[in-house]
């Protein structure tokens, strides 16, 4: 791969979780990817994009191959074993890893779920998006760590908000000790759902209507020749109209809240993905023709 290709590659990292800026987290590995660098091409002609998922558009040496490069960005030069990622079903499901789970870059992960963690030293954890929510979180004290994907069904199982249940059982994790990362995700602007989804939603949580707004059509056909787009069905039964949007991000934010971290211990690192389609993937503006990005969370192997 040419220098001038990798050279490109970005790894999103949350403010404050540096080793530079906190020594006492020096143990501390992560970070989110972007589309930006790698090998790719097949989803945007004439551009080099970091697809780091095996979908059936790419080939798989490939993305080996930026697996390869997005992880030893990610590391910084801290020695690790491998990388564990799960074939993602939208469900709760988390599972605890260790060394004997650790697949080459060019396997496909045969474990299933939606949560990863673990405490063992040099065992990286990986979450694949292109919309749905990653969330990464570490406890400064146990030297654990877990990696979330949270999609719209995911995050109604509560699947943050019982993985970090499962860190205190597990590792005798508190959760004022924790720190938690929300990454890039479809943000609230670009993500309309149906009337359905509302209702689950709002069965389940009692904030749920701080998660959703309406969003009217700015089209400017429609805004000029508002005539040309009546209907005759009783209201509440048409297409036209206002659509309900969800804030996946604050969703999960609220989760990690209700598990007991601190306000302060949760930060919001990234961007829309579907507005910045320029920067991330984006399964739903893309219209499902996109590859994934990877956010990564890991203990790093002690320097002998």
């Amino acid at each position: 791969m040419a220098l001038s290709q990798a050279a490109q590659l970005e790894v999103v990292r949350v403010p404050g979780w540096s080793g530079r800026s906190k020594p006492q987290l020096g143990w501390l590995i992560h970070g989110f990817s972007t589309r930006l660098g790698g090998g790719t091409t097949v989803y945007r002609p004439g551009n080099f994009d970091l697809n780091l998922g095996f979908t059936e558009s790419d080939d798989r040496a490939t993305v080996a191959a930026n697996r390869g490069l997005f992880v030893a960005a990610a590391s910084e030069g801290k020695e690790i074993k491998g990388l564990v990622t799960l074939r993602q079903i939208h469900s709760s499901l988390v599972r605890r890893v260790s060394a004997k789970d650790v697949r080459e870059n060019g396997m496909p992960a045969v474990l299933k779920g939606d949560g990863l963690m673990t405490d063992e030293p040099g065992v990286l954890l990986g979450i694949q998006t292109a919309d749905c929510i990653p969330v990464l979180v570490a406890d400064r004290k146990k030297r654990a760590v877990a990696a979330f994907h949270a999609g719209w069904r995911g995050t109604l199982a509560r699947i943050v908000e019982n993985g970090v249940g499962r860190m205190r059982v597990e590792f005798g994790s508190r959760p004022e000790d924790l720190i938690a990362s929300i990454g890039p995700g479809i943000g609230q602007c670009c993500y309309a759902v149906g009337e359905e989804v509302q209702q689950q939603f709002e069965s389940q949580f009692l904030y749920a209507s701080e998660l959703f707004r309406e969003v009217y059509d700015s089209d400017p056909i429609r805004q000029k020749y508002p005539m040309l787009f009546l209907t005759a069905r009783a209201p509440g039964h048409s297409d036209i109209g206002p659509s309900m949007h969800l804030d996946l991000a604050e969703a999960n934010r609220r989760q990690l809240l209700a598990a007991g971290l601190r306000k302060g211990a949760v930060f919001l690192t990234g961007q829309c993905t579907g507005c910045r389609t320029d920067r991330f993937f984006s399964h739903r503006t893309e219209r499902g023709f996109t590859g994934r990005m990877m956010s990564v969370i890991g203990v790093a192997r002690p320097q002998v």
